[in-house]
């Protein structure tokens, strides 16, 4: 007896159709792409979570329980390890600073500040997002790894709320969908000229952030660019066996444009 839909693949015709219901313009059927690549990668999902269960096994967050949807992006990297491998090695740097506290601003569901939590035992993280929903994830994916004591989840942060890295060691970590281009502003934050700052520029929604915000840090920070990587080299033997397209999906992380990191390092001469 063949299987019913799911209703994901239901929802998924649905709006598929609703795209493709007028003209074929490159932009409908580029829309109507990336729903089925999303849709595809959803059931990938399931199977990796089928091999190796919600246990990250690679990468800075290896043996972290990542047992709650991504808020935003794609989850198979996550759960792979290999999410934004570029950041790997600023990562590693974060954990040998060990700095007392972590600011995760734009935290989604908490892989990052989780994840520094488990790695850092005597570091407090804030663990912020504006979404609700993204909270109560975070909250959980704390509770699941051990470290709720040392993670504060809460909303939106403020300009006034950085003054607190004039008083301690502080690492920010920033992806905020093109609001960093308000929020880090040293002018109206005079904290900031005294954080580390990892911070996600959304290029592709503001041209010319990369260099703005770059510009505004120059004189008291060692600044690095740091762009994109995908290899397949990194993903787990069993999916050599997967198709070419479920293979590229797996490496996928949901972007569509250029969005570099800057590493953002304080002089301290």
């Amino acid at each position: 007896m063949t299987k019913p839909p799911s209703p994901l693949s239901i929802n998924t015709q649905e709006h598929v159709l609703e795209l493709l219901s007028g003209d074929p313009t490159p932009q409908e059927l580029e829309a109507a792409l990336r729903h089925l690549a999303k849709w595809r990668a959803k059931l990938l999902e399931n199977t990796v979570i089928g091999q190796n269960g919600t246990t990250i096994p690679a990468g800075p967050f290896k043996d972290m329980i990542y047992n709650v949807p991504a808020s935003e992006g794609g989850r198979v990297p996550r759960l792979l390890g290999i999410y934004e491998k570029t950041l790997a090695p600023v990562i590693e740097e974060i954990i040998k600073a060990a700095p007392p506290l972590i600011i995760d601003v734009g935290c989604a569901e908490g892989y990052y500040a989780i994840g520094l939590a488990r790695r850092l035992p005597n570091s407090i993280v804030w663990a912020r997002d504006t979404n609700e929903t993204a909270q109560e994830r975070a909250v959980e994916l704390a509770k699941a790894n051990y470290v709720s004591n040392r993670v504060k989840v809460g909303g939106k942060l403020t300009h006034a709320d950085f003054d607190i890295c004039r008083a301690q060691d502080t690492t920010i970590i920033c992806d905020i969908e093109g609001a960093e281009d308000a929020l880090l502003d040293p002018d109206r934050a005079k904290g900031l000229r005294r954080a580390n700052i990892l911070v996600e520029v959304h290029e592709n929604m503001i041209p010319g952030l990369t260099e703005r915000i770059a510009g505004r840090f120059a004189e008291t920070h060692h600044i690095k660019e740091l762009g994109r990587a995908f290899s397949s080299d990194d993903l787990p033997d069993w999916m050599a066996g997967l198709g070419d397209l479920d293979r590229l999906l797996a490496l996928w992380e949901w972007r569509d444009g250029p969005t570099p990191w800057l590493w953002m390092q304080r002089k301290t001469v």
